[in-house]
């Protein structure tokens, strides 16, 4: 296990845990998560060498085998270590990260630890601004999308709207609710409502009354990050997030 006890400590480095997905972090199995070098049919190698057979195979979702010709023609192959450590040490606000399967669940990720982090209920967005189809966020959430159904009176009474650009509603809110208010999150630059860029000024307004509030700051890059800049529009606008959300 010597390989794979090194990669661990280095992935405890620029991911929480150490994995991304809590089921990778075998506390439970009571060892160091095994990293796997290579796969092919039924049998995984581990960087130490060992052969495994995988008797799950993703629970049928790996049908084929690991490695199978027809299946690697039609994919590419991407490290996600040292893709966390790239990121990790170009962005300075980025100081460990975590990968999932979409943005909905990037922007689930980044408000439950907000609440958890603040122990606050609250969160603030902003009309026009579109966050995946977490149910908070379906709230007015542009584009022409309706109010989902489905979406519980306790999940719509912690979750504020606000328009966007509008410094005097920002000041009103954070006035009234600061104390209460677990993160504000924005598309600094909304990709369902026109793609304009928000005001540089509307923008250092948010991040300072966050601050001020003890409120985290959430850019949701879902689309802009590693597009209009590789730290996207936290890049160019030289802020600096507590929380972002990138896409590929």
């Amino acid at each position: 296990m010597t390989r794979s006890t090194e990669l661990f400590g280095r992935a405890l480095n620029v991911t929480p845990g150490g994995v991304h997905s809590p089921v990778r972090a075998f506390r439970r199995v009571g060892r160091t998560p095994v990293f796997i070098q290579s796969a092919q049919g039924s049998r995984l190698t581990d960087v130490d060498g060992r052969q495994f057979i995988d008797f799950c195979m993703a629970f049928g979702t790996m049908i084929l085998g690991h490695a199978h010709p027809a299946v690697l023609a039609a994919i590419n192959e991407a490290g996600s270590l040292a893709l966390a450590e790239l990121i990790t040490g170009r962005l300075p606000w980025v100081q460990q990260l975590r990968f999932v399967n979409s943005g909905t669940e990037a922007v689930m990720s980044v408000l439950r630890l907000a609440r958890a982090a603040t122990g606050r209920n609250l969160l603030l967005k902003f009309d026009g601004c579109y966050h995946g189809h977490v149910d908070s966020m379906l709230i007015r959430a542009g584009s022409g999308i309706a109010d989902s159904a489905g979406i519980t009176p306790g999940t719509t009474a912690d979750t504020l709207v606000l328009p966007l650009d509008d410094l005097d509603s920002l000041d009103r809110v954070f006035e009234i609710r600061g104390k209460d208010i677990a993160a504000a999150i924005i598309e600094p630059l909304p990709a369902n409502h026109g793609l304009l860029p928000q005001r540089q000024e509307f923008l250092d307004a948010l991040a300072w009354r966050c601050q001020q509030h003890g409120s985290l700051l959430i850019f949701d890059e879902v689309i802009s990050g590693f597009r209009t800049a590789f730290g996207g529009m936290a890049e160019i606008g030289g802020i600096r997030p507590d929380l972002v959300t990138y896409g590929n």
